[in-house]
């Protein structure tokens, strides 16, 4: 294995075709930095580098039959099996090469410092057109240093073979030999306020809209459900915003000392006040629009903007709900805007 070209990938080298190679998050943000979308540089351990150490974990005993074995119904199956599976995960040691390409890109990407990364889960069948696996993997937010991030990488792929995504492929019925895990590495973002973006109402199905959902601190705490974020809906094409829902942020997810994330109380003086402006709002809209133009379909949009103003995406996967139900299904617009918000949202990795 020729190691940091094999094991390695950066987002500039890489786009959404390349989903073998990098898994749907790192092809989506290759693709979004290739049509020249602000997002966080870093890279992708790729799934040659899963594969290398699958091989050697497959050598010993059976993977993937054990797997596709499995009665999807057995509860209890599932779980031995998934314990069984990211303990030896775990217990397993890196390949050399791999660990000096992971250990090297690092450098590379936070300057040879210490800088904080967020380290996610991309599997190759995450956030496909016909399925998504998104919030079935591990992220991890605010990671420091080489070591810790080589840690998290292990981990991300030991979540391959949690009870939730293995109980999902084996419902989907996707073969084994087709799944691999690649983990993207990306310099964070200390956010100021972010969420979420739909180009399409998640509710009705409605085109003309965006929906765009935020909250103070990182937005791990809006794709979590662990606050109610503000809610605006807005003209795609006009920009006019038809709604406003500004809710009682009570907590936010802020860096934690010596890496991670906290949540803490928001001041009182933020905690009704909207986390966005309306020229925000518009710069929002305006991206979206773009990254909808460039994939020719409805997004399903993370961002963050950061202290200083900076707009940023974190990442854009297809709007998987309304796209698989019948055009004749597709709601007309609703003359009251507050019926686009999406009252409850999904996790998210």
């Amino acid at each position: 294995m020729r190691a940091e070209q094999d094991a390695i990938a950066w987002f500039g080298d890489v786009g959404i075709h390349d989903r073998p190679r990098v898994g749907g998050k790192g092809g989506s943000l290759g693709e979004l930095t290739k049509a020249g979308i602000a997002v966080p540089p870093g890279f992708v351990v790729t799934t040659a580098a899963f594969e290398l150490f699958l091989d050697a974990l497959e050598a010993r005993a059976p993977i993937r039959a054990q797997i596709e074995a499995l009665d999807a119904t057995d509860l209890d199956a599932v779980t031995a099996l998934s314990q069984v599976l990211r303990r030896r995960v775990e217990q397993e040691p890196m390949p050399e090469t791999v660990e000096q390409a992971i250990a090297t890109a690092h450098a590379t990407l936070c300057d040879g410092g210490d800088a904080p990364v967020a380290v996610r889960s991309s599997a190759t069948t995450e956030d496909a057109e016909d399925a998504s696996f998104a919030g079935l993997q591990d992220t991890f937010l605010w990671v420091l240093g080489a070591a810790d991030t080589i840690a998290r990488v292990r981990e991300c792929w030991g979540s391959l073979y949690s009870v939730e995504s293995i109980s999902y492929r084996r419902k989907q019925g996707l073969p084994e030999d087709g799944v691999a895990m690649a983990v993207v590495v990306q310099r964070m973002v200390d956010a100021r306020t972010a969420g979420v973006m739909f180009t399409r109402s998640p509710l009705t199905g409605d085109k003309s809209v965006i929906t765009i959902e935020g909250a103070w601190g990182l937005g791990s705490a809006v794709v979590s459900g662990e606050v109610t974020p503000d809610r605006w809906v807005l003209g795609k094409i006009t920009g006019e915003i038809s709604a406003r829902d500004i809710s009682d942020k009570h907590v936010e997810q802020v860096p934690a000392p010596g890496g991670g994330i906290v949540e803490l109380p928001v001041d009182q003086e933020r905690r009704q006040t909207p986390c966005l402006s309306d020229d925000e709002l518009q710069k929002l809209r305006d991206v979206g629009r773009k990254i909808e133009r460039h994939y020719g379909r409805a997004q399903d949009i993370e961002w963050a903007i950061d202290k200083q103003g900076a707009l940023l995406l974190l990442q854009s996967r297809p709007e998987t709900v309304w796209s698989t139900k019948e055009p004749a299904r597709v709601a007309a617009p609703e003359a009251n805007p507050l019926k686009h918000v999406m009252a409850i949202f999904g996790g998210r990795k």
